[in-house]
């Protein structure tokens, strides 16, 4: 992109993260953290490996550079990208990953129209993106089903237009949390069925998180421009507003790439003070302050995340 990163989400109230949450009977082995800016675009994609502590490993690279992606949706092998912001310019591009194996990744369809900010959710049959920018702010929620490729489907609407709101899910509901105007902060849909989204309840700062992630029971949602180094957390299977859960390590004001195995949790870069490298991780089960777990192989913020479901 032409502007740097801090530069370009100086404009947007919660900025923008994109990443992915699964739930699966299989706890997830491997966390992919894809492209993003580090001051510039980058289709950078690492890995970690979720259950123990370590620096990200290079994985390959996405077709085409840039942050501001979907959040990256999964099944037990597949990972899918979506959109983004390559060279200041909104992108349809859908890619795909097979996440066992390093490589690059592979072109999967298009979204229905070229988007930057989209919240991704996952039953790992189905991939449902959600708001975004194109051109103006969308309630546009779209999805494709993950072993397949081809183009997005129309699924329904968001209550409002919004964009950068942050995905998590169990196998049946998709979360997004982050609304960017008046009402709920956290809605809900039915990832098996179409349809439009309902209200859950609210987040304990009334600003967009920075990310978030899930086990098959709890999501949590960390950072924010105005949150700090706040952790929020809710159960999936019920509405209602969500509870303190600890702290990061540092604030991260927007960008964190999030990842789980369904037990531990991780969140990855970010724009901290600068544009960082740190993963931290928590046990999702369990309150408390975040842990460092090692470095992404390049400071960055904004990109996507994934994971088996293996």
């Amino acid at each position: 992109m032409s502007l740097p990163y801090s530069q370009f989400y100086l404009g947007l109230s919660n900025g923008i993260q994109l990443i992915n949450l699964t739930s699966s009977a299989q706890n997830p082995t491997r966390g992919i953290q894809c492209a993003g800016s580090t001051g510039s675009d980058s289709n950078v994609m690492d890995y970690i490996t979720i259950a123990t502590t370590g620096n990200a490993t290079d994985f390959g690279d996405r077709t085409i550079s840039g942050s501001a992606l979907a959040e990256g949706v999964n099944s037990d092998t597949r990972g899918v990208f979506g959109g983004g912001y390559p060279l200041s310019v909104n992108s349809n591009v859908i890619d795909y990953i097979t996440i066992l194996s390093a490589g690059n990744a592979t072109d999967f369809g298009d979204l229905v129209a070229a988007t930057r900010a989209k919240c991704g959710m996952t039953n790992q049959t189905r991939g449902c993106f959600a708001g975004g920018v194109s051109g103006a702010i969308t309630n546009v929620i779209e999805y494709i089903t993950i072993a397949t490729t081809g183009n997005t489907t129309d699924f329904g609407d968001m209550i409002v237009a919004t964009y950068a709101a942050k995905g998590a899910n169990s196998d049946t509901r998709g979360i997004m949390g982050g609304i960017h105007t008046t009402g709920d902060d956290i809605t809900y849909i039915t990832i098996a069925t179409t349809g439009n989204a309902t209200a859950f309840g609210e987040l304990t700062v009334r600003t967009g998180p920075s990310g978030a992630l899930n086990s098959d029971v709890r999501a949590v949602f960390a950072g924010g421009p105005t949150n700090g180094n706040l952790m929020d957390y809710i159960t999936i299977a019920t509405t209602g507003n969500a509870t303190d859960f600890g702290d990061l390590t540092a604030g991260a004001n927007d960008g964190l790439m999030s990842t789980s195995n369904l037990t531990r949790g991780c969140f990855g870069g970010g724009t901290r003070t600068s544009v960082s490298n740190i993963i931290d991780y928590i046990t999702i089960a369990s309150t408390g302050n975040a842990t460092d777990f090692g470095d992404l192989t390049v400071a960055r913020a904004g990109g996507s995340c994934c994971q088996d479901g293996l």
